[in-house]
């Protein structure tokens, strides 16, 4: 049971949980339209979102950006090296038009982790900011790219895809806002800072909604997507007033990033049935 534990929370810890909800809304995207899958941009992603999370997490901390003491920390630096081995070979497959959006998102990462300027602070330190930018990067990665990476235009659907992710993803990163409230520094202005628990809950159901409500302003919809993504809005409800500040410590961690994974499962499963 201790080496299960320990496995356990080192799988959290080296984002690779995370890494497998990109992975799993990148095939979202290209199951919902249809796509010819790009098992590498898929791949690409997953590891390159080990690389990106365990470099805000820990690299921004350590000296130069690379050397860590912790020798915990240590092995996740050697997961991340790795990661980025596998990832850029995945990379050298993807097709030449999806390069510019991939810069894009990369830049946007990396303002949201480094200072541009001496003694300035970086994105992810700017209270509220830091939640449309994260959903903002999710947002691109697992829908434009796999669009890009499909030769196909974006069309409006896409776009609408695109905003029902983001609101998707900022409605995942409410229960981490509320978590780390006793953390955060007053400064940040967060959203429970600024509104409370309860009014911050609110804004959550708001971004569900919205994810819900934009479905049916395609030009296309599907009967299994409207039935997938009826069951995530009633999921993600249910979800809003199923936490509070002092949440279980693999709540948002696991459970929460585990919706994403549980969105393709359900996608799967509804295809099978219907």
């Amino acid at each position: 049971m201790g080496m299960f534990k320990r496995l356990f929370n080192f799988y959290i810890n080296a984002s690779i949980h995370v890494a497998f909800g990109v992975f799993a809304l990148t095939h979202v995207t290209i199951k919902t339209f249809g796509f010819i899958g790009d098992d590498h941009l898929a791949w690409f992603l997953f590891f390159g979102t080990i690389v990106c999370y365990n470099f805000i997490k820990y690299g921004v901390e350590a000296k130069k950006y690379i050397i860590v003491a912790n020798p915990y920390q240590k092995n996740i630096q050697i997961v991340s090296f790795l990661a980025a081995l596998i990832g850029s070979y995945h990379a050298y497959f993807l097709q030449r038009d999806i390069w510019l959006g991939i810069l894009v998102l990369v830049l946007l990462t990396g303002l949201y982790a480094i200072p541009v300027l001496p003694n300035a602070r970086n994105l992810r330190n700017l209270g509220g900011l830091k939640l449309f930018l994260v959903a903002l990067v999710w947002a691109g990665a697992t829908v434009v790219l796999p669009t890009l990476g499909s030769l196909h235009t974006v069309t409006w659907d896409i776009w609408v895809e695109t905003a029902q992710r983001f609101f998707f993803v900022l409605a995942l990163l409410i229960p981490f806002e509320i978590r780390d409230l006793r953390y955060d520094d007053p400064a940040l202005r967060t959203l429970p800072q600024r509104f409370g628990v309860w009014r911050t809950k609110l804004i959550g159901v708001l971004f569900v909604l919205l994810f819900y409500v934009l479905t049916f302003f395609k030009d296309e919809v599907l009967e299994v997507e409207i039935i997938v993504k009826t069951l995530l809005f009633f999921g993600l409800i249910v979800l809003m007033f199923s936490f509070g500040k002092n949440q279980g410590r693999f709540f948002a961690s696991f459970w929460v990033e585990a919706i994403p994974i549980a969105w393709y499962f359900l996608w799967v499963l509804c295809l099978c049935w219907c």
